[in-house]
């Protein structure tokens, strides 16, 4: 089909953005130190589908949460009308996948998951309508023990990236009954100051009042500093949670501060919540929150069971590490494959498939239409690639049955040095030219 010049250009939807090298590799890097940190708690890796029922995440997160209200992206299925929400959080479907195949039968499980969430909002700083989350699940698990080792997993991962200035704060939600109580002196307190509410507090006080809590509005925060707190309507089993979690923590020296109006945006939550919160990036500082859902699972029509986690939004963990000015490892290139002639295609890539073989990072380079570039130019890219090595296949070294490996960085203890290697014989000298240990999937 010929090309129409005419056709207006394709670009990604707003507030949904393409990550490209050199970019894309601050991410595998990112992920790459997740995936070892996990590993090391005894996390294990769940994965659930983009796209959900709606009613998973009305039923999951209460109907009257700004993202079910305002920020799911949901639409009717052609097929058959069923109502269906490309997923804007992932506790919610990890209980779901955790219910429906009836995964704590044999006890708690310990999950974490990383991929893209949903919600059509502004798009701004740090805030994206697809973005990405990485999580960890505790299910099954009552003890305040556990609320402390999530976040003691994710103090793990700050120091692991070099992450500095991120402040943790707490709060415990209590029990059901427990939060009726505080609902009730909430909406009394509220009433008399009614005068004093904006439309949003006003709207939420008889559907959702502890939400006006959170209130972002400076001209309340005031009246919300003296509004009653949860923490006093705390049962004597609420408050020893509570404090077993704090008594945890200050052991393993973790600082942290108590926020009384810390709610958190689900409605899920009961006893321990929590949120790691940073200076740096401006509004949006919350880098990672989570807290206790113990009655999520029977919601999602599983046997009564209790459950604690935590999320954290990549694009925020990225842009702190640019902040700052912290170093990411990028993959870095072992070597550059530089040929003399086309017809020594077959042996150069029998060559560089025996080295990817054997764990090394090679890049070939590609004649393209035009034939092959001049050996100096070859070596401009190879140069350009940050390889560490060039490995140069010409004439005579192939009727030699060798190859001329010639270091390209100063870095190198053998700068500038150029030596001849044996093609029949690869793996006697491969791992010299390796810059990295072996990263094949365990």
């Amino acid at each position: 089909m010929a090309e129409n010049s005419n056709a207006p250009k394709l670009t990604a939807l707003k507030g949904m953005n393409d990550i490209l090298p050199p970019a894309s590799a601050r991410w595998e890097w990112l992920e790459a130190q997740v995936r070892d940190l996990m590993a090391r708690y005894a996390y294990r890796n769940i994965r659930t589908p983009l796209v959900e029922s709606t009613a998973l995440f009305v039923r999951g997160l209460g109907e009257v949460t700004d993202i079910v209200e305002k920020e799911m992206y949901s639409f009717a299925d052609s097929l058959n009308g069923e109502h269906l929400t490309l997923r804007p959080e992932n506790t919610a479907g990890v209980v779901r996948a955790v219910v429906e195949h009836s995964l704590l039968y044999e006890g708690g499980k310990r999950l974490y998951y990383m991929g893209p969430m949903f919600r059509h909002e502004r798009p701004q700083r740090g805030r994206y309508r697809q973005f990405h989350q990485i999580g960890a699940e505790a299910l099954g698990f009552a003890g305040p023990e556990l609320d402390a080792e999530l976040i003691l997993l994710a103090q793990a991962l700050w120091q692991a990236l070099g992450l500095q200035g991120i402040r943790l704060e707490l709060n415990s939600l209590g029990q059901p009954p427990e939060r009726l109580a505080h609902r009730a002196a909430l909406i009394a307190y509220f009433q008399q100051h009614a005068a004093q509410l904006d439309e949003e507090a006003k709207r939420r006080l008889h559907s959702n009042p502890l939400r006006i809590l959170d209130s972002k509005n400076p001209a309340i925060q005031a009246l919300l500093e003296a509004a009653p707190q949860l923490i006093d309507f705390l049962g004597t089993a609420s408050l020893a949670h509570f404090e077993s979690v704090q008594t945890i923590l200050q052991t393993n020296g973790v600082a942290y501060r108590i926020n009384p109006r810390l709610v958190r945006g689900m409605d899920y939550y009961n006893l321990t919540v929590f949120e790691f919160i940073t200076d740096h990036l401006g509004a949006q500082g919350t880098v990672c929150g989570g807290g206790r859902y113990d009655t999520l699972i029977e919601q999602m029509g599983g046997k009564p069971a209790p459950a604690v986690g935590w999320a954290l939004g990549v694009e925020r963990v990225l842009e702190l590490l640019q902040v700052q000015a912290l170093e990411v490892t990028a993959p870095v290139l072992d070597a550059y494959a530089i040929v003399g002639e086309v017809s020594a295609w077959p042996q150069v890539l029998l060559a560089l498939q025996t080295l990817r073989g054997l764990g090394l990072r090679v890049q070939m380079h590609s004649a393209g239409g035009e034939g092959l570039a001049s050996i100096k130019a070859q070596f401009k890219k190879a140069d350009a690639s940050g390889a560490r090595y060039a490995l140069v296949f010409g004439a005579d070294e192939l009727r030699a049955g060798c190859v001329t490996v010639k270091s390209l960085r100063a870095a190198n203890r053998d700068a500038g040095v150029q030596t001849t290697q044996p093609l029949d014989n690869i793996a006697a000298w491969a791992q010299t030219l390796q810059s990295h240990p072996d990263t094949s999937a365990r």
